[in-house]
């Protein structure tokens, strides 16, 4: 475990600035001219070279790859959590992870839930599998989660984080303390189950993360503020987390996979309020949707859309498009927006 260091300690008047005034302009000279375009020989110059002479072997090779079969690794015998395990896509995605040989831990808050998915799980499959309570947004609760898996059913081979509160609020929405339980449950818990689980993935050098983030995590969308932000927040802690585990050496044992759904046939509340707005949104069963982020942990794909591939289209253009292109389509397509905290 790493050294515990105590950040962000105050203390008034500490603060020391790092420029106190505008440095004043010089006047032209042949010796910082010589400077400047020795600086650009020396160190530009080589390390263009040097992209230009690599570039082209990893274009080749990420083309040819392009036409090879996908190689699908085998998650047989390994441990797999899923938090939210007990309803909807966590729950299939359990079942999901059985079919493939995995003993899995069904983690949620609601226990009932999590014990059904469980004894199912053993019957259908004849797989390890355990139910655990857990608040993912209590780092303290995450923590005695890790102690009761690892005692009962040992290590974590394979992180899923898909529990999350699927709240429509805007900004000034709902009480301080809601606002604060989104932000808990849907980004805070994705840190404290991977400050969890990770070092203990890094010592064995195997490992795979998954987050369940959201078409919002792509596309921003008025209205559902404080879920947006939570989504995007989980977008930009896997990609850095990916590309943290590169810097360190450890791509080719640990990997991560960004889902990015867009509807999914879970709680009826949404459904009905997708259909009341008449909003345009595929919709998948639970089983389409954890099938498909399942073969994409055995492809080992950093990002995921589980939908039709015009979805999967439309949201990795959108964000390209000129702003007044996107309110034009969002105008056509959904219309105004009304206010949805009242959904609950």
């Amino acid at each position: 475990m790493a050294c515990q260091v105590q950040y962000f300690q105050h203390t008034d008047g500490a603060y020391e600035p790092a420029i106190t005034q505008e440095p004043s302009e010089k006047p032209f000279s042949f010796e910082q001219l010589e400077k400047n375009v020795r600086f650009v020989l020396v160190e530009i110059v080589p390390k263009v070279i040097k992209l230009l002479l690599l570039i082209v072997p990893v274009l080749l090779r990420d083309f040819v790859q392009l036409f090879l079969p996908v190689k699908r690794k085998s998650i047989n015998g390994q441990l797999a959590l899923v938090t939210g395990g007990g309803n909807g896509l966590g729950r299939a995605l359990c079942f999901r992870l059985a079919r493939e040989g995995c003993s899995v831990a069904v983690a949620d808050i609601d226990l009932v839930s999590a014990r059904r998915t469980t004894e199912e799980v053993r019957a259908q499959f004849g797989v390890k599998a355990e139910a655990f309570q857990v608040d993912v947004g209590d780092y303290r609760s995450v923590v005695k989660l890790k102690e009761n898996i690892e005692s009962a059913l040992g290590p974590v081979d394979i992180l899923v984080n898909n529990a999350a509160l699927l709240a429509m609020l805007s900004l000034s929405e709902g009480k301080p303390e809601d606002v604060q339980r989104i932000v808990n449950v849907n980004l805070l818990s994705h840190f404290w189950t991977i400050r969890a689980f990770k070092d203990g993935m890094v010592e064995r050098r195997r490992g795979h993360i998954v987050a369940i983030s959201s078409v919002l995590g792509f596309l921003p969308v008025g209205r559902t503020i404080s879920y947006c932000a939570t989504k995007y927040g989980v977008r930009g802690l896997m990609a850095s987390l990916e590309d943290e585990f590169y810097q360190d050496g450890l791509s080719k044992d640990l990997h991560t996979t960004c889902v990015y759904p867009t509807g999914i046939k879970t709680r009826k509340q949404f459904v009905d309020l997708v259909q009341d707005l008449n909003l345009i949104l595929p919709f998948h069963t639970p089983d389409y949707v954890a099938n498909a982020i399942v073969e994409g942990v055995l492809a080992n794909k950093v990002e995921l859309v589980p939908s039709t591939w015009g979805a999967q289209s439309l949201i990795y253009i959108i964000p390209i498009l000129p702003k007044s292109l996107i309110r034009l389509i969002g105008d056509v397509m959904v219309g105004k927006m009304p206010v949805l905290s009242h959904r609950g």
